[in-house]
């Protein structure tokens, strides 16, 4: 097994891509050890001394470490422990654990904006940020501001207010006139 790996926008998080699949739909934030009780394979990447966060994408893991450690020093062990659990035969998420991950619910009279936000979001929005080891999903939609979560290595990343604002808030407000303002919510 080869597992390449990518840097991401956020210097704390790295990218492993172990060349198959880790959730079959969704994704799966572990932004604490606790967390991570539901899925074999972040508990044994929590393991790793040094580590804060953990997610999955359909084909990829990031993983965030603490400012005080340094990447060559933790990298072979999550290398390790990434191989371990694929040679293992574990599954990535214990039996009845569904990836929970993906965009609120939303009733009411803005139904047809939250849809179109929706959908924007999941086709030109997230497979950008996947790329950089990340998700983005709605969290709600009140008098014209959209609010966003964001996981992975979108979460704590320097340059996420710029993406934010620049970005898909531009994005949003051009295609959809009701959106005034995007604004990041913590879960």
């Amino acid at each position: 097994m080869f597992i390449q790996t990518e840097s991401t926008p956020n210097p704390a998080t790295l990218k492993f891509l172990p060349g198959q699949t880790i959730l079959e739909v969704g994704t799966a934030d572990f932004p604490t050890a606790e967390a991570s009780a539901k899925s074999p394979l972040a508990q044994r990447i929590f393991g790793v001394e040094g580590v804060t966060g953990v997610f999955f994408g359909t084909d990829f893991v990031t993983v965030t470490k603490a400012d005080s450690v340094d990447w060559d020093h933790i990298k072979p062990a999550l290398l390790g422990a990434i191989m371990e659990h694929f040679q293992s035969g574990q599954p990535v998420m214990d039996d009845g654990h569904a990836p929970a991950s993906g965009h609120a619910e939303h009733d009411g009279e803005d139904g047809v904006v939250v849809g179109q936000i929706k959908e924007l979001l999941d086709s030109r929005v997230r497979p950008a940020v996947a790329q950089d080891g990340g998700d983005i999903t709605f969290h709600g939609f009140d008098r014209g501001v959209v609010y966003l979560h964001m996981q992975g290595a979108c979460a704590g990343c320097p340059s996420s207010t710029l993406t934010l604002k620049m970005g898909i808030e531009n994005l949003l407000r051009h295609y959809i006139p009701e959106v005034t303002e995007v604004r990041p919510v913590a879960v």
